[in-house]
């Protein structure tokens, strides 16, 4: 296996595959979760240290995405503690001008695809701060901050994942990023319902159930579930339950999870 994984996050170290294939195959899932984590880590550091326009550009999609989410976190609760959301408001916007600035110039299908997906979430995160600043949030335990999709990047006990790694957090619960590599792809643009929905399944996972969003089709009850499934770097796969299913076709299903 090469060291380099869909020419965007390089690997850790090499993997060989040798033996029965459940054995390979697992050390492969096991180094692209350390080397997703090994790329955040890196990522993180540039950030503090170099020019973010310039920062945009140097890292795949998912690590851009991913660490930007943590610098949002944290800043965003540095200005709850400092009182200060309409400062960091106009931090944000000014950021997001740079970004569109940056979409405007000559880049790769790739620089673009992950800009189009940073300025969606951008764009959420401002959003969020200035209804923080409406409800006249104090204190980072606010229930209006704390149902937020919010990510930090901590010590970790997990073996494969090094000394650090990221983890998020809504309301009560808590979720180690997954660490899934799941591309350079675009995110679905984040509503109040949205986030409704976020913290309704976050919710359920942290019980160890399951959620049934309900309604009518095309509505975006599919999609709302890949992007929360992409928010924890997770893998989703979506199937038709068709009226011609059998107890066969779960069996296979199942094997195949």
């Amino acid at each position: 296996f090469r060291r380099v994984l869909f020419r965007s996050v390089k690997w850790d170290d090499k993997v060989y595959p040798e033996g029965n294939v459940e054995f390979w195959l697992t050390d492969v899932e096991k180094m692209m979760r350390m080397s997703i984590n090994t790329q955040m880590g890196n990522s993180i550091k540039d950030y503090a240290e170099n020019d973010r326009k310039q920062w945009v550009l140097n890292w795949a999609g998912q690590i851009i995405l991913g660490c930007d989410q943590v610098y949002w976190s944290v800043e965003t609760e540095t200005a709850i503690k400092a009182a200060d959301l309409k400062g960091y408001h106009n931090t944000l916007h000014e950021q997001l001008k740079d970004v569109t600035t940056l979409v405007r110039q000559p880049l790769t299908n790739m620089q673009r695809t992950s800009l189009g997906a940073l300025i969606t979430l951008d764009v959420h995160g401002r959003d969020v701060i200035e209804n923080l600043d409406k409800a006249g949030v104090k204190k980072t335990s606010d229930f209006e901050w704390a149902a937020q999709l919010r990510y930090y990047w901590r010590e970790s006990a997990e073996s494969f994942s090094g000394p650090e790694c990221t983890y998020l957090e809504q309301v009560e619960n808590k979720f180690r990023y997954g660490c899934e590599y799941l591309g350079n792809s675009m995110r679905l643009v984040v509503t109040p319902l949205t986030d409704r929905i976020y913290l309704t399944l976050t919710g359920a996972l942290g019980m160890a159930l399951g959620g049934a969003p309900a309604g009518p089709a095309g509505t975006g009850k599919t999609e709302t579930t890949k992007d929360l499934a992409k928010a924890m770097a997770k893998q989703c796969i979506v199937f038709n339950c068709q009226e011609g299913m059998d107890y066969i076709m779960v069996g296979k299903f199942f094997k195949g999870l």
